[in-house]
């Protein structure tokens, strides 16, 4: 086996396993583009809710006190 048959044959498997949803999804856009980035909104809309979350979480340990916050790391921080 050359080197030149081992490349080839990672170059013909990502462009038959890899790549194909990709072309699916390109095909999709031309019939409805909400459908076709579908995924991008749902991670936006995780993003938002895990942000949102820990913005929550700090709150409620910001408000019992439980965060510590001396100064350990760098003097002129404070």
């Amino acid at each position: 086996m050359s080197w030149k048959g081992f490349f080839e044959g990672i170059q013909s498997g990502a462009e038959t396993l890899m790549f194909d949803p990709l072309d699916g999804v390109r095909a999709l856009e031309l019939e409805s583009w909400w459908m076709a980035n579908f995924m991008s909104w749902a991670f936006i809309i995780i993003g938002f809710a895990a942000f949102f979350y820990w913005m929550k979480q700090l709150s409620i340990f910001n408000s019992t006190g439980e965060e510590d916050r001396s100064q350990t790391s760098h003097s002129y921080l404070g």
